[in-house]
């Protein structure tokens, strides 16, 4: 169950555990030559060092943990170096560390020095005999909670901790009366306890002694008389019984708790996932998910990753139909918004190249003179891919604070805030929704399934899973999706519900912006119904398309004489402004997806609503 790739050997795996406080100096040459000496040995596990001493627990080949001790008694300072050992039948440490760290067991506090002075120690017989005798004594487990839970000394007083360090607060809520008692401290194998005794010491406890070597040690000597359980490990192992033998325990993934075996089949229990411990109700389960989402998507986002300059390279796939067009005029007809004499500059400066070869492994361009300019007179290919080199970007700023409302295996779905682009395009690439989600769930690269403006905020779907898209995908296209905005609009129209079927220009104009044509367009249709009147002379209105064209709804609205307030395109009388999208600070386009319903991979329908934003509650905008 816990077993690595090589968990089939026919010589057993030899695990040791040893630690010594001790004054060590040149920490740095120690470090190399033990990950030198290791990696030569092929151990596998984790060696502390630090000012105080060396903590290590090392497996591998008897042989090689053979020469790693010899190496380590070899050094004046750890020649009485004792390591505890057990067998396993797989390797149970999945890479080898070497680390320097300020402590080998952290426990915070300058006045406790056990190179100096610890507490007296009990060898592990002489514990049996006073309990075999029934000699009054307290033992007093200093392990965390989630060891305890696998086994303890019977009668035993747990610390009830959850981490070492919090163990002086647990020595001061022990009764007043122990601090003249005999008391016998124990952990796994005895390094949390050459802390903790000298500090119960300094609180006033008069007669307390260590078990020498801990738990393993008194396994190794006496087996299990008088412990219940087993012993937690810090390896794949998690447990070892008195025998020091592996044991049908596992550890949660998430929470680090120890799983028992009659937890296995406990519907509370998922590998990788959740254990009896820390599970919640699904719906607690999906909150905690999305606060976390939330914390993970700020740090990306802030400070926002195309703030800085780089090295743009954006992509130019050349559509089939433009096969044989010339350079110059494929780019003015693909992106009409762009001036021709614009790409003519751009052409001639070197910033339209070709992409390099799929598969083909290329330094990436870092500088416009590493490619001579192509002629604008150039055909180009369907399906050619071509690179536009944009160095020295530096993106606009975007409203980052986006909402996730929804996540499964499947798909995502969130509130997208404005100004944000979902997709690279124009101004912006790295200041996109896509971007940031790519980065969320690297390495998946969720699919964006449908469109919303940068400037409209709401609801935004996108599949993790290309099964997913499968399903999600052609609801979007075949218009089996149901889909309601909300916008603040300029005027009262007199009719509380209407409809307009104007259609729309298949491609935008001279100016980047489409406009309602009377033939040769694309039919649209587009329900509305008032919501309210308001005071100011605007109206709040509910939009359900029917059909999916670019910017529907606000052409539409446009043309019917009521454009969408803060729309930085089709204004109002009939005017018409930029195409790009809104900059941070302009005033917001009052255009909200408010909700959207559609049939999930298991034929579920789901339904999602983002709320509006403050727009859509003031009385004015």
């Amino acid at each position: 169950m816990h077993h690595s790739d090589d968990s089939t050997r026919a010589t057993p795996v030899v695990n040791i555990a040893a630690y010594k406080f001790v004054r060590l100096t040149e920490l740095t040459e120690r470090r190399e030559s033990l990950r030198a000496l290791t990696t030569g040995l092929d151990l596998r596990g984790t060696i502390l060092l630090s000012p105080e001493g060396v903590n290590l627990l090392v497996a591998g080949t008897r042989s090689g943990i053979d020469a790693l001790i010899s190496a380590l008694k070899a050094d004046p300072v750890l020649e009485d170096l004792a390591p505890k050992e057990s067998l396993s039948n797989y390797q149970p440490f999945n890479r080898m560390l070497v680390k320097i760290k300020p402590e080998i067991i952290s426990f915070r506090n300058d006045d406790i020095d056990p190179s100096q002075r610890t507490t007296r120690k009990l060898p592990a017989k002489e514990l049996k005999r006073w309990l075999d005798e029934g000699r009054p004594v307290h033992l007093l487990d200093v392990r965390n909670d989630y060891e305890v839970e696998v086994g303890s000394f019977a009668g035993a007083v747990s610390a009830g901790i959850d981490h070492f360090r919090e163990f002086p607060e647990a020595a001061e809520r022990l009764p007043e009366s122990m601090k003249c008692e005999p008391i016998v401290m124990y952990c796994t194998g005895g390094i949390r306890c050459e802390k903790a005794g000298p500090y119960m010491e300094q609180a006033g406890f008069q007669n307390v002694f260590q078990l020498d070597g801990g738990i393993l040690k008194y396994f190794e000597e006496c087996g299990g008389d008088h412990y219940q359980g087993d012993c937690f490990v810090f390896d794949q192992r998690v447990a070892v019984d008195s025998a020091l033998r592996e044991t049908n325990f596992t550890q949660c993934y998430a929470c680090q708790a120890v799983v028992t075996p009659e937890q296995y089949e406990s519907p509370r229990y998922v590998p990788g996932r959740f254990c009896p411990a820390c599970w919640t109700e699904p719906s607690e389960q999906l909150q905690a998910l999305l606060r976390k989402r939330t914390a993970e998507l700020a740090s990306i986002s802030k400070p926002l990753p195309g703030s800085r300059p780089y090295f743009n390279r954006r992509p130019i796939n050349v559509p089939q139909r433009y096969d044989g067009l010339c350079l110059i005029d494929f780019l003015c007809d693909w992106h009409p918004h762009i001036d021709r004499h614009e790409w003519l500059e751009r052409i001639g400066s070197s910033r339209i190249v070709p992409s390099p070869r799929h598969g083909r492994r290329r330094r990436r361009r870092t500088s416009l003179e590493e490619s001579p300019p192509l002629s604008p007179d150039r055909p180009v290919r369907g399906g050619e891919r071509l690179e536009h080199l944009l160095p020295e970007t530096v993106e606009p700023d975007v409203n980052p604070d986006v909402r996730i409302l929804f996540e499964d295996d499947n798909f995502v779905v969130v509130n997208k805030p404005a100004p944000l682009p979902l997709h690279p395009s124009g101004r912006f690439n790295r200041n996109t929704l896509h971007y940031f989600l790519n980065e969320l769930y690297r390495p998946q690269r969720p699919l964006i399934v449908h469109r919303l403006d940068a400037g409209t905020t709401g609801v935004v779907v996108l599949c993790r899973k290309r099964s997913a898209a499968k399903v999600i995908r052609p609801q979007f296209e075949q218009r089996c999706v149901r889909k309601l905005y909300a916008a603040r609009i300029h005027g009262h129209p007199s009719s509380g519900r209407f409809v307009c079927t104007a259609s729309i220009s298949e491609k935008p104009g001279p100016g980047g912006l489409r406009k309602i044509v009377t033939s040769g367009g694309l039919a649209a249709c587009t329900d509305f119904r008032i919501i309210s009147r308001c005071a100011d002379g605007t109206s709040l209105v509910e939009a359900v398309p029917y059909t999916g064209r670019t910017n529907q709804i606000r052409l539409h609205l446009w043309h019917l004489g009521h454009p969408v307030v803060g729309d930085p395109a089709w204004l109002p009388g009939g005017k018409l402004g930029r195409s790009h999208s809104p900059d941070l600070g302009d005033p917001p386009l009052c255009l909200h997806a408010w909700s959207i319903s559609f049939k999930d991979p298991s034929g579920n329908v789901r339904q999602f609503t983002a709320a509006p934003p403050d727009w859509f509650h003031a009385d004015a905008p």
